[in-house]
């Protein structure tokens, strides 16, 4: 049997971003130490860390520099090489595993495997490198597909949208000309997700299913509890508990689903890691998904996934810094409101610089506040 990391053992953390900010001040504030493997020593988690060890993320010295640093490794991301993780599986845990992303990061892999399981996910195929096959498959999908990059896709990038037989040859271009899958264009009607935590034992906790909103591929606005039904509560739920448990993954973990009109659920994505639309749990839940992360990875029982309070979350992107820091006094004004924000030296376009996050049993109030605050921090 594993032995648990009490507090006062070290976690190591491949990637330096904002999710492991917010664990390692989860992790710091329950006695364990913290460093972290990520190309800059000022990165947002390197601000609260204990240690930095700076290097890529595909450098196998560094990891592996990290690795005799630590108790047990984590990750920020998925796209870390799991060949990395394999070679530091040798000395260290690695807490989601090798195993883990070798099936998460390629999406032919990841479609295959969903597919073996017989759960639901749109119609898709492997992408031909020949133009003619491919408008056959996309033909086959209705006329209208998505191509997908097999390898480091997010927020929307990687892939392109296919809706006539003229657009492959520069859609292929937009990807790079990679490796590639091709899916049907579903008509879902939202997107949910369910985060959930599974412990080393194979216990697995359930946070209550949020509601997602996108804008130009980012997540908007995540709320929770997502309104729905008691059985398609228990689908979703039984979908994503599926997943984790032929993973055997160890850790907090996000199953992406659209909601089709007639009630149907399909598999979008899986993120083996804390996700961005589980950020409401720091404040609306029993145990912070960060907190949950830490008592998983550390081969501790998992903490209370209750609800505290509804809520709503609002990301913050980098167009909000176009003429400067934004007029945080609109976010200030309303007492229900906690602003989160990640250390983000340089804002950008469409980079997540932070969140903001309101506590109401009302959420639809709670939306309304969102958007209001929305436009009140708009250059």
């Amino acid at each position: 049997m594993n032995k648990p990391l009490l507090p006062g053992a070290t976690l190591g953390v491949l990637g330096g971003g904002q999710l492991g900010r917010m664990m390692a001040l989860a992790a710091r504030r329950m006695g364990y130490r913290i460093i972290v493997l990520d190309p800059s020593a000022s990165c947002p988690t390197g601000q609260v860390a204990d240690g930095v060890v700076v290097g890529a993320l595909d450098d196998d010295d560094a990891a592996l520099e990290l690795a005799s640093q630590v108790d047990v490794v984590t990750l920020d991301t998925e796209h870390v090489p799991y060949s990395i993780l394999e070679r530091i599986e040798q000395t260290t845990p690695v807490r989601p595993g090798s195993a883990v992303l070798r099936t998460i990061q390629d999406r032919l892999t990841q479609k295959q495997f969903l597919d073996k399981l017989g759960l639901p996910q749109a119609k898709w195929a492997p992408a031909s490198e020949d133009l003619t096959a491919l408008a056959a498959t996309v033909a086959d999908l209705g006329g209208h597909a998505i191509l997908k990059a097999r390898h480091a896709g997010y927020d929307g990038k990687g892939q392109v949208r296919l809706d006539s037989a003229s657009d492959l040859e520069a859609a292929r271009g937009r990807i790079r000309h990679a490796s590639a899958v091709v899916e049907e264009v579903v008509p879902f009607v939202r997107e949910i997700s369910v985060i959930l935590a599974r412990a080393v034992d194979g216990d697995i906790k359930i946070y209550p299913i949020a509601e997602n909103v996108h804008h130009r591929h980012i997540l908007h606005t995540t709320r929770a509890p997502a309104p729905m039904t008691g059985d398609g509560r228990t689908r979703a739920e039984t979908i994503a508990c599926t997943i984790a448990r032929a993973l055997d993954h160890v850790g907090v973990m996000a199953v992406e689903l659209f909601e089709l009109a007639d009630g149907r659920l399909l598999v979008n994505e899986i993120a083996p890691r804390t996700h961005n639309s589980g950020h409401y749990t720091y404040g609306a839940a029993a145990t912070s998904q960060f907190e949950q992360h830490v008592r998983a990875i550390a081969g501790l029982p998992l903490g209370d996934t209750r609800a505290l309070s509804g809520a709503v979350m609002l990301n913050l992107i980098g167009d909000l810094w176009a003429k400067g820091p934004p007029p945080w006094q609109h976010v200030m004004a309303h007492p229900e409101a906690r602003l989160h924000l990640y250390g983000k030296a340089a804002p950008a376009p469409g980079r997540k610089m932070g969140h903001v996050l309101f506590l109401d049993d009302d959420t639809d109030r709670a939306l309304a506040s969102a958007e209001a605050v929305l436009a009140a921090l708009t250059p």
